[in-house]
């Protein structure tokens, strides 16, 4: 596995860095505000070992998304949480304020959670790698998630320029780990991590993402709106991504996948499907309506 990860591991250092440098993975600009940062490394295909395909017939469980190895002590489980800053604090998600977009306050506080989400967007994709490593799956499912946590570890750097620039930083504001509970509530189960993690929560910022772009646009925000654009162009394939290994899976074990959705997503999501949906974009991604507009009738989204 550890010839999987051609990232180097965390380091924390003190002291300040300009805005236009390369960063740290972690950094912070001043002991009074601190600003944390990530910065992908490069990778090399030819680091990477190939993964050989076993002849043999998977075994029939599906909850575990793919031919299982035990671990034993060459394979130890990843932690149970990623490693964090201080700051922000973590709220339950009722108790984190609400602001108004309208405002320049309320700007700020939606820049700073789509910092938070993106922030936990490397995260996970680091995770999946980590956590089922122990599981039979092509290279090519290793490299998409590579290359989803280098992009999201890019948005999270923009976002964090435009906070910055509106005299804020990441951390300034409490947050809250929903996102990461997905992750804790799927962690034995590749396919409901990929149903509810790329195909749900990110898929759902496809559904939001133009709204926030129109609303910075009318501010004058022009550094805002060329950051959002890009991270709805990326996220799409992302979305793509779950959807892809999520049907491979499928096959692998002769199971029809919308309904292998429908029933992991009411096991693990909390909460309900909120349309509208952006159906054109969730179509790119290999989303067909019939996998989420009958998960929003039936967990009672009030249409």
């Amino acid at each position: 596995l550890l010839l999987l990860l051609p990232l180097r591991l965390p380091r924390r250092t003190s002291g300040s860095i300009s805005r236009g440098r390369k960063r740290s993975w972690w950094c912070s600009s001043s002991a009074a505000s601190p600003t944390w940062k990530w910065r992908p490394c490069d990778s090399s295909a030819e680091d990477r070992t190939s993964r050989s395909e076993s002849s043999s017939p998977p075994p029939p469980p599906r909850a575990q998304g793919g031919r299982r190895q035990e671990r034993g002590p060459l394979r130890p489980a990843p932690p149970l949480r990623p490693a964090r800053p201080e700051a922000p604090e973590l709220l339950d998600p009722r108790d984190v304020p609400k602001r108004k977009p309208g405002s320049a306050a309320g700007r700020i506080a939606l820049l700073h959670a789509v910092a938070h989400i993106e922030l936990n967007a490397v995260d996970l994709h680091w995770d999946i790698i980590a956590r089922f490593g122990h599981i039979d799956m092509p290279i090519g499912f290793y490299d998409d998630w590579v290359k989803s946590a280098a992009e999201e570890s890019k948005h999270f750097n923009l976002v964090c320029d435009c906070l910055e620039q509106m005299g804020s930083y990441y951390g300034a504001l409490p947050a809250h780990a929903y996102m990461w509970q997905a992750a804790s509530d799927t962690a034995d189960d590749l396919m409901g991590r990929l149903a509810v993690v790329p195909m749900v929560l990110e898929a759902r910022g496809l559904d939001v993402t133009p709204g926030m772009i129109a609303l910075f646009h009318k501010a004058g925000a022009d550094d805002a709106v060329a950051a959002l654009n890009i991270i709805y162009s990326e996220e799409v394939a992302h979305v793509a991504y779950g959807s892809k290994w999520f049907n491979y899976l499928c096959g692998r074990h002769a199971l029809d996948p919308k309904d292998v959705f429908h029933e992991l997503v009411r096991k693990y999501f909390r909460g309900g499907l909120k349309p509208p949906f952006n159906e054109e974009k969730r179509a790119d991604a290999g989303l067909p309506p019939d996998f989420y507009w009958p998960l929003a009738d039936q967990m009672g989204v009030k249409l």
